[in-house]
């Protein structure tokens, strides 16, 4: 299956990640999927305080 999201790697703490996991579970979301939420809401908040951050393809794709 085809994505165009980017892998990445997080190191967590055993216990954290017990915790975020156990979590996900809960609301019937995989780790990945928990996360990505939780990151999407840390955006949100961050943008209505702060204004929004700016993108661009250029930025996004760079290599």
């Amino acid at each position: 299956m085809a994505t165009n999201k980017i892998q990445t790697g997080i190191r967590f703490e055993p216990e954290l990640l017990y915790k975020i996991t156990y979590v996900a579970k809960d609301n019937k979301r995989s780790l990945n999927a928990q996360l990505e939420y939780l990151a999407q809401i840390c955006v949100k908040e961050f943008e209505a305080a702060n204004g929004a951050i700016p993108v661009s393809d250029e930025l996004l794709y760079q290599k």
